[in-house]
């Protein structure tokens, strides 16, 4: 069975009204763009290359999932989204079938178009990308969404907290774009850049390039972990865009770069079971959190399967960790060590849990710790301050709560206010909602690392008393019971 590469980079294949661009991975509809996710584009790219055969679900995982195990649910659940999107049924046309017990077969006509079949295809583009050693799990939507939205916008910033993986996103959108740049993509990773030399210097010598050839050049720049070089990469962005008008920029930063025309991409953790589905296998399954564990726990017990029993704790795991990426990863590195239920057990108790990842990471990523630490000693004394004393704060609070609990004198209401403002910019709070029904919330991870801080600075207990008292009121004002 050939591999997904295995045909000509610049067929076009067509079935029904819809053409299928494999080389940009695009479908049309007529004109239009039809949205699909990665997956299950290559699903779909497996199926019309065999049409009228039968693909059996091994066959398919094996293609489209080549270096992870994955449930036979997550086939079922791309399978269905291809369905919906290609309409099929409406109209009385069907496209993908069933065939039970065997796995599926693509029934429509399709017809393949070859651009000089005779002649070698062009080598592909040059590119600096790091290898992906595991896959990417819960962000097809999102990378399919990116792929098409980043060509025709010459800016985009993904932003989001610590661990919630956006530099695995946008390093997976740019390999599935190298083909569409014609002079290539280019990584450069912001936190590794300590010497005094200028970014654009770094980022010209990254693309062997001066600066007026790079204003010919239609590629694309991935600017990752921007928040270490804020100042810099700002400046540098607004050079580039009026300088290098065929360059596309792709940025990952816990906060905006604030350039005009920047477009942004809050990103956010991965979803989690339903309370409700307590002992669903199947349903638990098709959320990300819990796939991305057992994946990485089959990388560490190869026998580990998920049963009814595991399902509530594994979703407990998963909610304490805010559905974030890198701490469900380090800790499912844990489950030989701990089993489900000591990891059950554990995982409430700190970031100690959370602090033996890949020795291969970089270091900021080789705990929770010190992924958060990275982000913590780039706020200045003010904020730390204030986000030790929000770690009171367990559930969602409004601003006056936050006043009413918060506030000193070094921190007057209205400072307090901006700090918290930049707090959210920084993705070390959310926001949610807006006027009188906004509330601020502090990830798990993040209050615990922050609780840490505020019990060494001493003022611990003093701000539990001055929160209890403030609950006390609420009570006695309106008899509800609002913040713990």
């Amino acid at each position: 069975m050939n591999s997904l590469d295995d045909f000509n980079p610049a067929s076009v294949l067509r079935f029904g009204p819809y053409t299928f661009h494999v080389r940009q991975r695009l479908i049309l509809n007529g004109d239009q763009p039809v949205r699909v996710g990665s997956r299950a584009l290559d699903i779909l790219q497996v199926l019309v290359e065999r049409a009228g055969r039968v693909v059996t679900k091994e066959q398919l995982i094996a293609q489209v999932w080549p270096t992870s195990v994955v449930e036979e649910i997550n086939l079922r659940v791309h399978i269905a989204a291809l369905r919906r999107a290609l309409g099929d049924g409406g109209n009385g046309q069907r496209y993908i079938i069933n065939v039970p017990q065997c796995g599926y077969s693509f029934i429509a006509p399709v017809h393949r178009d070859s651009a000089a079949p005779q002649t070698p295809a062009n080598p592909p583009p040059p590119h600096n990308l790091p290898a992906r050693l595991t896959p990417v799990i819960g962000r097809d939507a999102l990378v399919g969404s990116l792929m098409r939205h980043l060509p025709a916008c010459r800016l985009l910033t993904i932003t989001g907290p610590t661990g919630v993986g956006k530099s695995t996103v946008a390093l997976r959108v740019a390999e599935l774009l190298v083909q569409y740049f014609r002079h290539g993509v280019w990584h450069v990773d912001l936190a590794q850049i300590s010497d005094d030399s200028s970014l654009l210097e770094h980022c010209l010598q990254r693309l062997g390039s001066d600066l007026a050839g790079l204003c010919e050049r239609h590629a694309l720049l991935v600017l990752d972990n921007a928040e270490h070089q804020h100042a810099a990469c700002k400046a540098l962005v607004e050079h580039l865009l009026g300088a290098a008008p065929r360059v596309s920029i792709l940025v990952t930063s816990r906060e905006p770069l604030q350039v005009s025309g920047e477009a942004l991409k809050q990103l956010s953790p991965l979803s989690l079971p339903k309370p409700v589905a307590v002992d669903d296998v199947a349903e638990a399954m098709g959320c990300a959190a819990v796939q991305l564990f057992v994946s990485r726990a089959r990388a560490r017990q190869h026998d580990f399967q998920l049963r009814a029993q595991d399902v509530q704790p594994l979703r407990e795991i998963c909610r304490q960790l805010d559905g974030l990426p890198l701490a469900i990863e380090l800790a499912a590195a844990q489950i030989d060590v701990l089993g489900l239920i000591g990891l059950h057990a554990h995982v409430s108790d700190g970031l100690q849990v959370l602090s033996q990842g890949r020795r291969t990471a970089v270091p900021r990523h080789q705990s929770m710790r010190a992924a958060l630490d990275s982000s913590y000693q780039r706020l200045s004394e003010p904020e730390q301050r204030v986000l030790q004393r929000l770690s009171v704060f367990k559930m969602p609070f409004t601003l006056e709560a936050a006043l009413a609990v918060v506030s000193c004198t070094p921190l007057a209401s209205s400072r307090l206010a901006a700090i918290i403002t930049s707090l959210v910019q920084k993705s070390l709070l959310t926001q949610e909602g807006s006027g009188s029904a906004c509330r601020y919330r502090m990830l798990n991870t993040t209050r615990r690392y922050a609780r840490e801080q505020l019990e060494r600075s001493g003022e611990g207990v003093e701000l539990e008393r001055r929160h209890a008292r403030y609950v006390n009121q609420l009570r006695t004002h309106s008899g509800v019971y609002v913040f713990t």
